[in-house]
């Protein structure tokens, strides 16, 4: 027996907006104040399976919720991130865009940002 998508059956009061194609919750594990996720409401696990209509869904998402961000929290910038596949760290099957917003000093060096997925490969300036 498979485990429930925890994306499909959302509660209404974690939904922050919606349109036809997606919905937006705060990350129940977030990485700093503020981290969002923008949900397909098609359960696929691949964002390239998504219509280009679902994409564009998405990323009206994304940019609402990225002045919705600006306005409560005042980040100084963002990384955008989607974990597609398993290979990838994608834990959760279901298409979702990570909306994270970065802060003066939240990390040491924070050049080459998401290319620290593979640390060894990460760092190319001298």
């Amino acid at each position: 027996m498979s485990t429930p998508c925890p994306f499909c059956n959302l509660p209404a009061e974690r939904i922050l907006a919606a349109n036809e194609h997606g919905v937006v919750i705060r990350d129940a594990y977030p990485v700093s104040p503020g981290h969002s996720l923008i949900i397909s409401r098609r359960h696929t696990g691949s964002f390239f399976d998504l219509s280009a209509a679902g994409r564009t869904g998405l990323m009206a998402l994304l940019e609402a919720e990225k002045i919705q961000l600006d306005e409560e929290y005042q980040p100084d910038a963002y990384n955008i991130g989607i974990n597609d596949g398993a290979s990838a760290g994608q834990t959760v099957p279901h298409v979702h865009i990570h909306l994270i917003p970065r802060y003066a000093g939240d990390a040491a060096d924070p050049r080459g940002g998401v290319r620290w997925v593979l640390p060894d490969q990460a760092k190319y300036w001298p």
